[in-house]
């Protein structure tokens, strides 16, 4: 029955699948293609021919989700990474990660965005936001998905007669092994989502207000100001709070040897639920310093609360790692 239902709709439940998750719906799609690929090894004959076709159609369902995720990227910049930055069920600071290897590595990394969790569904936005031509993009997102989807398909015919033993096992447990399967990703899901409130809520007890830092700054008491977004937030958005140091928590060493213990720090970012700003101030109470705070709302609540912002000078435009300037006429 599994061998009839995937020859006759196999190519387009994987279409369907795969198109699903690059839009960035919660369903797995390594799956499908790892189960096709068994399937084809076991039915060279039916299900084998169609190899071909579905590797394709994998790839062309990745292009379209990716190519909306990049689309959105280009029209709405850093407002779609703060979007990704607030629906995302894994730490702010991950997605900061990914901005800066994005940065190191530009859209090269769409080549191997695919095989690293959380990696492709922030760099491709960005790959947008930074000003990648649509073709460069195409070339290295399309080498990407054709890695994938035929690493997918080559896994599933390796491993064939160990799925189908799986599946044999599954089929004399009948509803049963289904309805494990369901419960264990959601609680996946609910474990994540959990354990992120969990720590919002931690972190949220501590916060300056924007009017507070407000009334400090024009009391002439502006505190230490540290500005932690990645440098390449910076480039989508080249507007400081005044008076504002960068700083890197990846340098916590240096903040604290260079800096009073006793003076008032208040450091920002612009993920909307401030953790990065929050696990920093902590590593610093940690380190001695006796009054560090998070700024509630980050850089977006100070500058749309009216409050006065500073442009970056001479900030580089956005740039990608490899050319993607057209190449002049001799």
């Amino acid at each position: 029955m599994l061998h009839d239902l995937v020859e006759q709709y196999g190519p387009a439940l994987v279409f369907a699948n795969v198109l699903a998750a690059s839009l960035g719906l919660p369903v797995p799609a390594m799956p499908a293609l790892v189960l096709f690929g068994a399937m084809a090894a076991m039915h060279p004959g039916s299900v084998g021919t169609q190899l071909a076709p579905v590797l394709i159609l994998s790839i062309f369902a990745t292009l379209i989700g990716d190519s909306a995720w990049f689309l959105a990227g280009r029209l709405y910049g850093g407002n779609t990474l703060k979007t990704i930055c607030r629906l995302s069920l894994s730490r702010d600071t991950c997605v900061k990660k990914t901005e800066r290897f994005f940065g190191r590595w530009g859209v090269r990394v769409l080549a191997v965005a695919k095989f690293v969790p959380g990696l492709s569904i922030v760099s491709i936005p960005m790959a947008g936001a930074m000003g990648t031509r649509y073709r460069t993009f195409l070339t290295y997102d399309s080498i990407g998905a054709a890695l994938w989807s035929g690493t997918g398909l080559i896994i599933g015919a390796l491993f064939a007669q160990q799925i189908d033993m799986l599946f044999g096992i599954a089929g004399r447990l009948g509803r049963t092994a289904a309805l494990v399967v369901v419960v264990l990703l959601l609680a996946y899901a609910t474990y994540r989502w959990v354990r992120r409130r969990q720590l919002i809520a931690k972190l949220a007890s501590a916060r300056i207000e924007v009017d507070e830092l407000a009334v400090l700054v024009a009391a002439g008491k502006t505190p230490v100001l540290f500005d932690i977004r990645s440098n390449e937030k910076r480039k989508l958005d080249p507007f400081v709070i005044p008076g504002s140091e960068f700083a890197d928590e990846r340098q916590l060493d240096e903040i604290v040897a260079r800096y009073p213990h006793d003076q008032k720090v208040v450091i920002y970012c612009s993920c909307p639920n401030e953790i990065s700003a929050a696990w920093m101030a902590k590593q610093l109470n940690e380190a001695g310093f006796a009054d560090v705070l998070p700024l509630r709302g980050g850089m977006e609540a100070w500058r749309d609360s009216g409050k006065p912002v500073d442009a970056l000078p001479n900030m580089p435009p956005p740039h990608v790692a490899v050319d993607d300037v057209a190449p002049k006429a001799v």
